[in-house]
C-alpha cells in the first residue's frame, strides 16, 4: 500500500507542477485539478491501511505539495 501512496502522490505532484506552470489556469484547468485531487484522495485511502504511519505521510505530502506553490 505504501507503493500506491508514493505512486499516486508522485503523479499528483507532477500534474500540479504542470498546472502551476501554465500562464493561465482558468476553467480549462478544472478537470486536471480534479484529477490531482482524486490522486491525493486515493493515495490517502491506500495509506489508511497503516494508520500509525498516516500522520507522518500526511505531513510529508503537505510539505511536498506546498513546496510547489
Amino acid at each position: 500500500m505504501a507503493d500506491a501512496l508514493a505512486e499516486h502522490l508522485a503523479a499528483a505532484e507532477v500534474m500540479l507542477r504542470d498546472l502551476l506552470a501554465r500562464p493561465t489556469a482558468g476553467r480549462e484547468s478544472a478537470l486536471d485539478l480534479l484529477v490531482v485531487d482524486a490522486l491525493v484522495t486515493y493515495a490517502f485511502e491506500a495509506a489508511a491501511a497503516n494508520p500509525e504511519l498516516l500522520a507522518g505521510r500526511a505531513s510529508d505530502a503537505m510539505v511536498r505539495l506546498a513546496a510547489l506553490a
